[in-house]
């Protein structure tokens, strides 16, 4: 089967539609019997294999009804020790790579996931289709498409899985990376955004892979350093000079400061996390164009993904079998541990409902009805403004994020995004309900110089959580009803300046994993509340413990 790049300077551009993105074409039958073809290719693997037999329980299943009746949920734990020590022997297939997660803290120090060669294959054309949409206003659209593109590196480095997903990228269309990716899996991470913006400044800048947060962040930096430009440092990079001066000519003649766009017109932007939809508006705004957001994990890669709408986001059948835990089963679950949820299949999904997403891996891989820990919103049926016939969906939060005040119910998505709508700049904040009280508890820093009280960012950042409760409601009653019947509140307790970035520092001292860097804004652990408060005097005794909902 032809590469992506050979299709590509070929013209054959039909072709290479169809090979990276024909998925989007399906309907739900034709999605569904790929993904019962592939699972019954898996149960084969699985059945012969040491790893597939301890799932399977010493069970033979013969179909895919007989798969999800016999065979348990599983998590990270049924697969020790064979994915941690690596174990390829006991595994259904032999793994091309390994790819790592760290989890959550003190479980596993890291996740070990194989891939497979044609895992990886496969793989390969769903991120260059992947591409081809983020640049895309329809199907078919080949103006977008450009050989050795650039593209700024701002991601985990192998064996993280966004480091592994650049790396097959280029294994199937070239393309010059900013760092390339053996200097950037060198470099700590703000070195490699800084060496990566300065060579775009140089060569240009066509697809951004990477944080949201990283967007907003350049380009405050660039609103904020415009009228700091020193040419005199720029005169011996020719090609930067003329860029940035043309880009400052393009900002003074629009009588506002210097943006991204006004420097690269990018073709497209591709992101993923919590993140991309909190800063989806700021980004279009800097850079000019909305970031594509896709759904991946290191246990299933890439599960989902946005279209040239850029609203909810499409299901690809041909990497994990695909099942879904009703939120209603989800909560039984968390009443008995011992009850195991139904699932239900994506042509069983319902509009508007949430689901716990269950995936086996295709193509010889080693997870079987896994639970990743994630909960999806199903927000339709069908995409009808681009005729896709596949439920759509959102990622809704983690699993086990929520903070439930009996009726206002807040994730991680909806309290960042409260903090965002206030407008007020900060460093970083952690959030967790204390135990016992209607009370949200937040510790934030703020930026420098903002003269800002705790009592007014409490009231601010209320408002706009009250506010966003009142859309979900059709009366301002409701929401009378609602903040009289549980008296909640916002606490907020300022941090120094610098308590972030000494928590981070402690951390790299301590030689702790990259995606344990930095706290986690939701429940984090009480280690983690006694650093920062110990940076502002407080000992933890004076707050309360973080409760899990």
């Amino acid at each position: 089967m032809p590469k992506v790049i050979d299709l590509l300077r070929q013209g054959r551009y039909d072709e290479l539609w169809q090979k990276c993105c024909g998925y989007l074409r399906l309907d739900i039958e034709s999605f569904m019997s790929i993904q019962h073809r592939l699972m019954l290719e898996q149960i084969k693997l699985l059945d012969r294999s040491p790893l597939g037999q301890k799932i399977f329980q010493g069970q033979h299943p013969r179909s895919v009804d007989e798969f999800r009746q016999i065979v348990p949920l599983t998590t990270y734990e049924e697969y020790c020790p064979e994915l941690p020590e690596k174990i390829e022997e006991r595994l259904p297939a032999k793994p091309a790579r390994w790819v790592h997660t760290s989890g959550r803290s003190g479980e596993y120090s890291c996740k070990w996931v194989p891939l497979t060669s044609e895992f990886v294959s496969e793989l390969g054309s769903v991120i260059c289709g992947i591409g081809l949409i983020s640049g895309a206003r329809e199907w078919g659209d080949t103006a977008p498409i450009i050989e050795n593109p650039d593209i700024i590196y701002t991601v985990a480095p192998r064996p993280y899985i966004s480091g592994e997903l650049a790396k097959i990228l280029l294994d199937e269309m070239p393309s010059r990376y900013y760092p390339s990716l053996e200097e950037s899996e060198e470099m700590p991470f703000e070195e490699r955004i800084k060496a990566g913006f300065s060579k775009a400044l140089d060569n240009g800048l066509d697809y951004f892979f990477g944080l949201s947060l990283v967007l907003s962040i350049v380009g405050d930096q660039f609103r904020e350093s415009a009228v700091k430009i020193d040419f005199r440092q720029l005169l011996g990079r020719p090609r930067a000079f003329w860029r940035v001066a043309r880009g400052v000519l393009k900002a003074r003649l629009a009588r506002r400061r210097i943006l991204p766009s006004d420097l690269w017109q990018v073709k497209g932007i591709i992101t993923s996390g919590l993140d991309s939809s909190v800063y989806r508006e700021k980004i279009k705004s800097l850079w000019g164009r909305y970031p594509l957001d896709i759904y991946a994990c290191t246990e299933g890669s890439v599960i989902a993904t946005q279209t040239w709408d850029y609203g909810s986001m499409t299901f690809i059948p041909h990497l994990n079998f695909l099942e879904f835990i009703p939120e209603k089963e989800y909560l039984k679950w968390q009443l008995d541990k011992r009850y195991q949820p139904r699932t239900v299949l994506l042509n069983e999904v319902q509009s508007g409902e949430n689901y716990e997403i269950v995936i086996s891996n295709f193509h010889g891989g080693a997870l079987v009805r896994y639970r990743v820990g994630d909960m999806i919103r199903i927000t339709a049926l069908r995409n009808e403004n681009l005729g896709i016939e596949i439920p759509q969906m959102l990622f809704a939060r983690r699993a086990d994020d929520l903070l439930d005040f009996v009726v206002i119910r807040l994730t991680e998505k909806k309290i960042w995004e409260a903090i965002e709508k206030t407008g007020i700049p900060y460093r970083d904040w952690v959030a967790f309900k204390r135990t016992g009280e209607p009370v949200l508890q937040i510790l934030m820093e703020l930026n420098e110089g903002s003269g800002l009280s705790e009592k007014r960012v409490e009231m601010a950042i209320y408002e706009q959580i009250i506010r966003s409760e009142i859309d979900d409601y059709t009366t301002s009653r409701a929401h009378d009803d609602l903040t009289n019947m549980i008296k909640f509140r916002v606490k907020v307790t300022l941090l120094p300046s610098g308590a972030f970035a000494s928590y981070v520092s402690a951390r790299q001292i301590e030689g702790a994993d990259l995606a344990h860097l930095k706290p986690p804004h939701i429940n984090p652990p009480q280690k983690i509340l006694e650093r920062l408060l110990a940076s502002a005097g407080i000992s933890i005794a004076k707050e309360e413990e973080p409760q899990v909902a």
